[in-house]
C-alpha cells in the first residue's frame, strides 16, 4: 500500500502520528457529512426509509470488518461508555469477580466499578516490570482467572502503549469458569484485524472517532446471544418491534427489535454521522485491516530501532500492535522537556501513563517519521555535546 495521505487535508508542515487520539477526517466522510446537514434543509425528503436503510448499511460493514455472520448483533451507540454500560446492567451474574487491564481507559473501568455495590469485586492486573513485559502481563492475566471470575473487560490492545493482548488464550480460559469476555475495541478494531468468529466475544464496543476513521458522538458495538433478553439502559421508540410502522407508533409494544438491536441508542438514524460512519467503513474495509498493519510495521521498523539504540523503551514486536505503540524514556530525557520540542517540531503525539503513545496510519510517510525522531533525539544530542 502506497501513503493515503491525499484523501486527507492534513497540512504538510505537522506529523500527526496521533489516530489513537482522534483520526482526522478523510474529505469523503467530511462530504458525506456536508451532504446529510443539507438534507435535514428539506426535510420533506427523509422519508421513513430514511431512519433504517443506511443504519442498516453501516451494520453490515461493521460485522464485514469484526467477522461477524449476523447484522442484528451489531448496533449504533454514542460512545463506549454507553456501549460497555448496557453490559454492565445486563451481567447474568449476582456477584464475582471482575478482571480489568490496569490503567484500561476509564469508559472501560467506571460500569464495572459501579457493581462494586451489587456484590462484585474489581481485580486490575497491573503490568509486570520486566523486560518480557508484555508476554509476562498475559501470562499474569491468564493466572488471574479463576473459579470466582465472571468478566474479563480488556482491549485488543492497551489504549496507552499498544500492548497486545492473546484474546483466544483469554476467551479459552474463560470457557472452563463460565465467564464473559467484553472487548474495548475502540484502539484496534478498524487497524488490526478481528474475528467475533476465532475470538468468540460476549460482546465488543467500539467509539467511532479513532481508528474506525468516524466523527465524534457516535460508535458501534456487538453484542452476543447472552444478552439477548436484556433490559436496555435506555428506552426509545426506534428499537421496538414495528419501530418502522410511523401510523401505528401510538400502538405501543412491549418487545423489542431482535437480537441486540434492543441496545440501540435513540436517535440512530441520525443522517449527519451514519452516512459519515459508513464512508469511513467503506473506506476501511477496501484498504483492509491487514493492510494497515502491513503499512505502519513498514512506516516504523526502522525508526523503533533507532530509538531503542537511544534508550527508548518499546515492546517486542509479538507483544504491540503496529498502529500504536509507546516509548518509555531514557532516564535522562524529561518529559516536559520532550513534550516542548513535539511542540516546537510540530509533531503530535500523547503521552499516556508513563509512555509516549505513538500512533501513525495510512496518511503517515517517512517525513512524518524523520520530524518525530528528531525531537525525541534532540534532548539526547544535546547532553552529549
Amino acid at each position: 500500500m502506497k501513503c493515503q495521505r491525499e484523501k486527507f487535508q492534513l497540512q504538510r508542515k505537522y506529523a500527526y502520528l496521533n489516530c489513537a487520539y482522534m483520526s482526522p477526517l478523510m474529505k469523503k466522510v467530511e462530504k458525506a457529512g456536508l451532504k446529510g446537514m443539507k438534507l435535514k434543509r428539506k426535510p420533506f425528503h427523509i422519508g421513513p426509509e430514511v431512519f433504517f436503510e443506511e443504519t442498516d448499511t453501516v451494520r453490515h460493514l461493521f460485522s464485514k470488518l469484526i467477522d461477524n455472520i449476523d447484522d442484528n448483533r451489531v448496533v449504533v451507540i454514542p460512545a463506549a461508555s454507553y456501549g460497555l454500560a448496557n453490559v454492565a446492567h445486563n451481567l447474568p451474574f449476582k456477584d464475582g469477580e471482575i478482571l480489568l487491564a490496569d490503567e484500561q481507559f476509564p469508559s472501560n473501568v467506571y460500569p464495572w466499578t459501579s457493581l462494586v455495590e451489587r456484590g462484585f469485586e474489581i481485580k486490575a492486573i497491573s503490568a509486570p516490570k520486566s523486560e518480557t513485559r508484555g508476554e509476562d502481563w498475559n501470562s499474569e492475566i491468564l493466572n488471574a482467572i479463576g473459579e470466582k471470575t465472571r468478566v474479563v473487560a480488556i482491549g485488543q490492545v492497551h489504549w496507552s502503549d499498544g500492548t497486545l493482548f492473546n484474546l483466544e488464550l483469554i476467551r479459552e480460559k474463560l470457557d472452563e469458569v463460565g465467564g464473559l469476555l467484553i472487548i474495548d475495541g475502540t484502539q484496534s478494531i478498524g487497524a488490526m484485524p478481528f474475528s467475533v468468529k476465532k475470538i468468540r466475544p460476549d460482546a465488543v464496543i467500539c467509539a467511532g472517532y479513532k481508528w474506525l476513521m468516524g466523527p465524534y458522538s457516535i460508535g458501534l458495538a456487538y453484542y452476543g446471544p447472552v444478552f439477548d433478553g436484556g433490559s436496555p439502559i435506555e428506552h426509545n421508540w426506534i428499537n421496538r418491534v414495528k419501530s418502522d410502522d410511523f401510523a401505528g407508533l401510538v400502538k405501543y409494544q412491549d418487545d423489542f427489535r431482535d437480537k441486540a438491536l434492543r441496545y440501540e441508542v435513540g436517535e440512530h438514524s441520525n443522517f449527519i454521522l451514519i452516512p459519515m460512519v459508513h464512508q469511513a467503513l467503506k473506506q476501511i474495509l477496501k484498504w483492509t485491516p491487514t493492510n494497515i498493519q502491513e503499512y505502519c510495521k513498514a512506516l516504523t521498523d526502522e525508526p523503533i530501532n533507532e530509538l531503542r539504540q537511544l534508550g527508548y523503551q518499546i515492546e517486542t514486536e509479538a507483544w504491540r500492535g503496529h498502529h500504536i505503540f509507546g516509548a518509555r524514556l531514557p532516564e535522562n530525557v524529561d518529559a516536559d522537556e520532550l513534550r516542548k520540542l513535539f511542540a516546537k517540531h510540530r509533531v503530535s503525539v500523547s503521552t499516556r501513563g508513563d509512555a509516549i503513545r505513538i500512533a501513525p496510519h495510512v496518511y503517515n510517510d517517512e517525513m512524518d517519521m524523520r520530524k518525530l525522531l528528531k525531537a525525541m533525539k534532540e534532548p539526547i544530542l544535546a547532553q552529549k555535546n
